[in-house]
């Protein structure tokens, strides 16, 4: 081969390699954990303004309107476009990398509780509205203004590094995670899909985050598999025959036909179900009936929630709840009527994309500060996302250093209080995972 020839191809060799030498250096400098904390830092007086503003305005499930505008403000400023209105107030925003790469979606959800926030903070809410036909407090006590925060940090800092960025990201900002305002009414993350949210831009994998107050600040919770459990909202409804409250021979009496069938929900847990094998919880939380201390009234109503992780499981109890109510009824002379609506399936973490993405948690909080979660007995229905592409959905610790996160009131509590450096924990965290997935393995 003449030399000429051998030194152009030695040429056009050493600039190949240098080329893949930048490349692998640019890759790497971007996913680089020093340099995503400092991303996180750079955006976190941004994403606490956010927190607190959201935390003073919240807003309950499909009314997220203000809330909605904020998120669609900001993501304009970033020069990005979001869609609104989907599933009533949820917002969807794309952003297109510089160069070729995979699609991820990152979820967060908007809507706070119907629960009475006790004064102290200076941005505390003192919202009020109406929750199922009943006056309510409006608080964020689970968090979601925190996520919304988080993932408006996420959205900057990594538009910041658009034209470096391999592939798409679509930011999914989700309404009325913690339910319908009227029961069995569709919503949420379900709602979302049934509207397109997925349709255009199908994701590789979608990526979660729930600020959790079993956990201190700085340490992250994982789980692969099952995580969290399905949700379903069961309402039971027992008919009896109104009689004088002196007379009950005269009548059927619904109220304690209903006593008899909440008991015995709790001995068909204890001694029907293998609860050793996976976790279940029948809880009531209402049971409403009569209106005056001396008439045995003519129905009586039961309310509550069935927690269960796998399905199988969850079809048994309900077929046994059925039947322990009619029987129950039946021997008294009543009737019941059970129906079941399932709010969220079981959270389950893809095994896979759990074992790629736990190296980018222990890069972003340390290897020591990430825990093996136990399954938890709350629901989320980013599960329903989760079920249509592979998902991962981490905890990030919310209760200040040095308070026992065993002793801190929990998330739901008109007492949860999130330490704010949890939001810079979240949003380095979560940086961490979308860049090292879009970089490639």
């Amino acid at each position: 081969m003449p030399w000429s020839d051998r030194a152009s191809i030695s040429l056009l060799t050493l600039a190949l390699s240098l080329a893949t030498a930048t490349s692998v250096q640019a890759q790497a400098a971007s996913a680089d954990p020093a340099r995503i904390a400092q991303a996180a830092h750079a955006v976190n007086d941004q994403v606490v303004g956010w927190r607190r503003d959201i935390h003073q305005h919240p807003e309950l499930g499909q009314q997220e309107v203000r809330t909605a505008k904020l998120i669609a403000e900001q993501l304009r400023k970033l020069g990005l476009q979001p869609r609104t209105g989907i599933a009533h107030t949820g917002v969807v925003a794309v952003l297109k990398g510089g160069k070729p790469g995979p699609k991820i979606a990152i979820r967060a959800d908007m809507d706070a509780l119907p629960v009475t926030e006790p004064a102290g903070l200076p941005f505390a809410s003192k919202v009020t509205a109406e929750y199922r036909g009943q006056p309510v407090g409006v608080m964020h006590a689970c968090g979601h203004d925190a996520h919304v925060a988080i993932l408006l940090g996420v959205a900057t800092a990594l538009v910041a590094q658009k034209d470096q960025l391999p592939g798409e990201v679509m930011f999914v900002f989700q309404p009325a995670e913690e339910g319908p305002p009227v029961a069995g009414a569709p919503f949420g993350a379900r709602l979302m899909l049934d509207e397109g949210v997925f349709k255009d831009f199908k994701p590789e994998a979608v990526f979660g985050l729930h600020v959790w107050a079993g956990l201190q600040v700085g340490e992250v919770g994982y789980r692969s598999g099952p995580m969290l459990a399905s949700a379903d909202e069961w309402s039971l409804t027992v008919r009896g025959k109104q009689t004088h409250g002196s007379r009950p021979w005269d009548g059927v009496d619904p109220i304690t036909v209903g006593a008899q069938i909440l008991l015995a929900s709790q001995s068909l847990i204890a001694r029907q179900i293998n609860i050793a094998a996976t976790p279940v919880v029948l809880t009531a939380g209402q049971f409403n009936s009569g209106v005056r201390f001396n008439i045995i009234p003519d129905e009586a109503k039961l309310v509550g929630t069935l927690r269960t992780f796998d399905a199988g499981v969850r079809e048994d109890v309900i077929a046994r709840l059925r039947r322990t109510a009619e029987d129950y009824a039946h021997a008294a002379g009543a009737s019941a009527e059970l129906q079941v609506v399932n709010n969220a399936p079981a959270t389950v973490n893809d095994p896979a994309l759990t074992r790629r993405v736990l190296p980018s948690l222990q890069r972003a909080a340390g290897e020591d500060q990430v825990k093996e979660s136990g399954l938890v007995t709350v629901a989320e229905d980013f599960s329903q996302f989760a079920n249509t592409v592979p998902g991962f959905y981490f905890f990030v610790g919310s209760t200040a250093k040095g308070t026992d996160p065993a002793k801190a009131p929990i998330n739901h509590s008109p007492n949860f209080m999130l330490d704010e450096g949890a939001l810079e924990v979240g949003t380095k965290t979560m940086l961490q995972v979308a860049l090292d997935y879009l970089h490639g393995p």
